[in-house]
This record gives C-alpha cells, structure tokens and sequence, in this order.
C-alpha cells in the first residue's frame, strides 16, 4: 500500500499495517521510558492478538474496548482490534464513571483491553457481560476485511444528553490520516508528536494513523507537560506536532524554549479541536518563529475536514482553512448553500465522513443533509474558499434576541497579555433572555483584575456584547483533547 496524494487509501488498517511492517522501520517511540516499537514487531503482535481474539468467538465488526492512556501497551491494544477487523472502542478516560459505563454497555463490547492504571474504574462501571481480554495459546485465520466494514467506535463528549457513538469504516478512518498527510506532505521521514490522547479523534487520526498512512512515524508521550515537551520533542526526534489551542497558550506563556536543533528540524505546529484565538496565533510564531496551521476536524469527520495550507505565506490567521481532500460549503437550515461570506452552518462531504451514530437512525438522519454533514459549527467562506468559524449553535448566547458568538469575547480577553485561558459563555438573564459572562484563567503573575478584563472587552465588543462579569479560575472545565468546554462554566460556577 502506497500513499497517494490524489486517491484515498484502498484496503483496510490490516493491508496498510502490511505493508509498513514489510518495508521495515520505526514506528513509535516513547520518549519517557525509551521504548521503541517497530512496524514488523507492531504487525507480529497485533496478527497474533487478533488470532486469539477470533479464537475466542468475537465477531467481524463486534466492537472491542480499549481502555488505555497513550502509551506501548494501548498503541498495541489499538492495533490488533484493528488489525483483527474489529470494532476498536476507543474509552475516554477522562469522561467520568457514567460515561464510561455508558460506553461500555452501549457498544455491546464483550471483551477490553484494560491497563492496570484504569483497573480499578473498570471493575466499577463494566457491565457483566464485558471481561477484561486474557491470552489464550488457541489461535484462529483471522475474519477477511473490507473497506466498508466498521473500524472505529468513538464516543463524542456529550455536552447535552447523551454521548453519541460515531462509527467510521475502515476506508473513513484511514481517510482521516490520509487528509492529514495529504495537507501537511508528510513522507516517510516525517515524525510526529503524539501528545493528545489517542482517545480522542484529534490524537488518534492526525497522529496515529497519519504516520500509518504516510509511513512516517510517531514519538507519544503520556500527556501535555508545559515543561516538559520541548525536551520531549528534543529527545523524540519530531519534525511536526499537533495540539490544542490551549497547549498553544500554555507553551506561550510558558519560561521553557526550544532548542535550536529543534527549531530547525521542526517544520510546523498544528492546531485543531477548537478556535485559535489570533492573539495566541501570533504571539506564539513571533516568540518561537514557528508556523502554526490551524484548522478544524470533528470526530464524525476522522478529524481534519479544514485545513490552511502548508504553505505559511497562504495561512489567513483567524481562519480554520479550506476543504482539502474532502469538500466544504456554508449552507442554512434546509440546506440550501449560502452565497460567499454569509453566515451558516459549515457542512462537510468526503471519505472522512463517519458512517453513522451507533444505534441511533434518528441522530444519523439529523445529521445530514442529503451526503453533507452538519457540523454544528456556524461560519462563512470568502471568495477564496477558507473558512472562518464565528461559533457553535448550541453555543450561541441570545441576549435580547441578538445572537452573539463567545468566540467574539474570547477573542477580546485573549489580547490582554496575562490570559491563558478564556471561554465566554451564557448566565439566564430575566430582563434579556439570557446575558453575557466569561472565565479566564491568568498567568501566574497576574495581577489583572475582573474588572479589568470587563473593560477590555467592553472597549473591543462593545458594551451590549461585553460581559457584564469575568470571573478568574484556576482551571477551566476541558474535555479529553484540551477544549475548554465552556457549556458547563454556568453549572461549575453557580450550580445547576
């Protein structure tokens, strides 16, 4: 199997996992404990992993829980559920008990890979029927895969109801690496670093399967240290790396520099999973001299779905990108395309996009309109095909009937110096419906005041739009990737 530009990946993760272990080579590393793991050995374990697993009855397509932070023993985990033409049932480790007991008895898992740090939540929330998978000397011919079959079981953060299950095939799950690679010309000589949860379809699509597809390969650590990644990055030889833009906001106002070995061997950094603020954005490449890509991926659509282009004289600072290896549009309500810069829902097509929402025909149905995805992502495209996010739906705050995007107020707070984190976000209000209010957290050495930062915005916003009050945490609420999750500012802050 050969990377190609223009035609996305044939097979399966078997066939690409093939043939990376016949060319030989490096595959991951572990900056932390020096381990190394080859594509050959990754190959050998997960062939031999899946033969038992099929030995003991599970079924094409049955989903197969993986239950591990990043690390050797959960990359090899992922990879024979894969390999076996399972349904890897990726568990977020930072959802909490209900989720992760939701998870587990939803998706029907009847077998998990389990690392000894996450025994003891795991005998607290599995269902019975689910048992922690043992090795066994019996062995089976493995189940024959197809493109079409399912591959990846991913639960989405469930910030209103439920988590929704996002399944995706194998050919989109290889499709979300293949984007990747295909934005980023990534080769073979390419070494990512793998600092998210591969948990999460950011970690797990643009890093994980972005090395399987390119052929390059992959130094993970446990999770994000301030100050520590620029010697992991050191030490794990990257050429490239993808985060979050509060990962961006933390190494900004971070004392820790990379080294200049490291500066020249880095060829970008790459942001997603949420807005970067333009603040941040330049802040960061004037201090480290080092392009930033932003752009825009969702779990329904294998991560990336916007891109900026590799090219740094091409960014647009503020936009997610443009439509690479797959197809965007701004479209309205009924799905009818909105003309070139007004405001609608961005919509996604392409091989990237999931298959369906586990045992949930009426979400699948809602989130389509004909084969477009619906984002839930409000935005608009300019006359060169880049798209700028101006928010959520489910996000917008109504103040008297006026929608008003928080991303327009995080933007406000993140040109004051001191702050590392900001999220706006919507208090019920008698007289206006509801009412505007934001938290920050500030660099240690802040003296910055709430006031302060109300003034800021009500100078930058306007005072309709600025919050009528900002408060200073030590901690905003985030989900697995690092997103500030700012739906639930109201309930931490006040109660529900």
């Amino acid at each position: 199997m050969k990377f190609d530009r223009n035609t996305p990946p044939a097979g399966s993760v078997r066939d690409w996992l093939d043939a990376r272990a016949e060319a030989g080579g490096t595959a991951f590393i572990f900056p932390e404990t020096d381990e190394v793991l080859h594509w050959p050995a990754l190959r050998e374990h997960a062939a031999k992993v899946a033969g038992d697993l099929t030995a003991q009855g599970i079924a094409k397509g049955e989903s197969v829980a993986v239950m591990h932070p990043n690390g050797l023993e959960g990359v090899k985990a992922l990879y024979a559920a894969l390999y076996g033409g399972f349904r890897a049932t990726m568990l977020n480790l930072a959802a909490g008990p209900d989720a992760l007991g939701y998870a587990m008895e939803h998706s029907e898992a009847r077998v998990a890979f389990v690392h000894d740090s996450q025994i003891e939540m795991y005998r607290k929330v599995r269902p019975d029927n689910l048992h922690r998978y043992t090795p066994s000397d019996a062995s089976e011919a493995l189940h024959e895969v197809e493109a079409s079959d399912d591959a990846l079981l991913m639960y989405t953060s469930g910030t209103t109801g439920r988590p929704k299950g996002v399944v995706h095939t194998q050919s989109s799950l290889l499709a979300g690496g293949w984007t990747v690679s295909v934005a980023h010309e990534l080769t073979s000589q390419d070494r990512g670093m793998g600092v998210l949860p591969f948990y999460h379809i950011n970690g797990l699509c643009v890093s994980v399967i972005g090395s399987l597809v390119s052929g390059g390969s992959l130094a993970m650590v446990s999770r994000f240290s301030a100050s520590k990644f620029w010697n992991q990055a050191e030490t794990g030889g990257i050429t490239w790396f993808s985060v979050v833009p509060t990962i961006i906001s933390h190494l900004l106002h971070g004392q820790a520099e990379p080294s200049p070995a490291l500066k020249r061997r880095l060829r970008f950094a790459r942001s997603a999973s949420s807005a970067l603020a333009v603040e941040t954005q330049r802040g960061f490449q004037n201090r480290f001299g080092l392009a930033i890509v932003e752009s825009l991926g969702l779990t329904e659509t294998a991560a990336q779905c916007l891109v900026n282009p590799l090219d740094p004289h091409l960014h647009k600072i503020g936009s997610a990108g443009k439509a690479i290896s797959n197809e965007a549009r701004i479209a309205d309500d009924v799905g009818t395309e909105c003309a070139r810069g007004a405001e609608g829902e961005i919509q996604i097509r392409g091989p990237n996009v999931m298959k369906e929402y586990l045992k949930n025909p009426e979400a699948t149905k809602a989130a389509f309109h004909g084969d477009w995805l619906r984002t839930g992502d409000l935005g608009r495209m300019d006359a060169d095909g880049y798209v700028f996010v101006t928010g959520r739906l489910k996000e917008l705050i109504i103040k008297g009937g006026e929608n008003i995007a928080p991303r327009e107020i995080d933007e406000a707070l993140y040109e004051h110096p001191d702050v590392v984190e900001a999220a706006a976000f919507a208090r019920p209000c008698a007289q206006y419906g509801e009412r505007v209010e934001a938290a920050v957290r500030l660099s240690e050495a802040s003296t910055a005041t709430g006031e302060e930062l109300r003034l800021l915005c009500e100078e930058r916003v306007g005072k309709f739009k600025a919050p009528e009050q900002v408060h200073i945490l030590d901690e905003l609420p985030k989900g697995p990737s690092g997103k500030i999750q700012r739906l639930y500012l109201n309930d931490l802050l006040y109660g529900p």
